[in-house]
């Protein structure tokens, strides 16, 4: 499955890859269904508040991390939100009227299984 890897560099910086999760096995976690609306919270930089995958299941949305590159997520690619200090992302929608989205909050030490594409 296509994902993207929110993670900080330089301390507080925040960036991305871009890669792949290869299988898909359970995992020990908690998760939580979010909607939003266009109104809330777009285009205001923030870091992520913990580790977690998030889903998205409406919505096509561009992603932007500190540095002013951008990614786009819409249903069937997976983030992987791992930057947790400093000014973080951004993102906006794209598409439609709202985000609708799952976060799944692995237990710690969890190994994410992401691989980075081969440029």
């Amino acid at each position: 499955m296509k994902a993207f890897k929110l993670i900080n560099i330089n301390g507080t910086e925040s960036s991305f890859v871009e890669g792949f999760i290869p299988e898909i096995e359970h995992i020990k976690a908690n998760y939580f269904f979010a909607q939003t609306s266009i109104e809330a919270y777009q285009l205001t930089a923030h870091p992520a508040p913990r580790y977690q995958f998030v889903v998205t299941l409406k919505g096509k949305l561009k992603f932007t991390v500190s540095n002013g590159d951008s990614f786009v997520i819409e249903p069937g690619i997976i983030l992987i939100a791992n930057d947790l200090n400093g000014k973080g992302h951004t993102w906006e929608l794209m598409e439609g009227e709202e985000w609708s989205r799952l976060y799944i909050i692995p237990e710690a030490g969890y190994d994410d299984l992401f691989r980075e594409s081969k440029p």
